[in-house]
């Protein structure tokens, strides 16, 4: 999507997994100035953690130039890794409370180089399954995904 820099770009984004580990999927709906892009996407075998944080990455990455954005998760993993958590972790090597290596580290450093490519970016958590229609649609995303990778085998 191309826009100018000082719009907003709105991020719904859901991850998915049936079993934990086992297939998940990922989804993704961009809005901009009422111009709506879907993105999706699956893992044979994943976890539900994962298939979230990969949501927002790929959603920030879709966007081609920094911008003002707006991520809006239903994973308070995701949201409080990235706007609590994450400074202690890079100051602590990667580590968490217990000093052990944090889960899902590669993403992690993923998601923080995809944030720092904007001007700016806010994270706003929703409930889950809870009627909530772009979460619904980033959900039915991820699971069409999962449903697709199934089909191939």
């Amino acid at each position: 999507m191309t826009m100018p820099l000082n719009q907003l770009v709105e991020i719904f984004t859901d991850g998915a997994c049936r079993g934990n580990p086992g297939p998940g999927g990922w989804g993704v709906l961009l809005r901009y100035q009422g111009n709506e892009k879907k993105l999706s996407g699956a893992i044979k075998e994943t976890t539900n953690n994962r298939m979230e944080l990969t949501a927002a990455i790929e959603g920030l990455n879709a966007i081609t130039r920094p911008c003002i954005v707006k991520v809006v998760t239903d994973s308070e993993y995701v949201k409080n890794g990235i706007t609590v958590w994450l400074k202690n972790w890079q100051t602590k090597n990667w580590r968490g409370a217990n000093n052990k290596p944090i889960k899902n580290i590669d993403l992690w450093q993923q998601l923080d180089a995809a944030v720092k490519r904007h001007k700016q970016v806010t994270w706003e958590w929703v409930k889950g399954h809870s009627g909530h229609p772009e979460n619904e649609v980033a959900d039915s995303l991820a699971n069409y995904a999962i449903d697709e990778l199934l089909k191939q085998g």
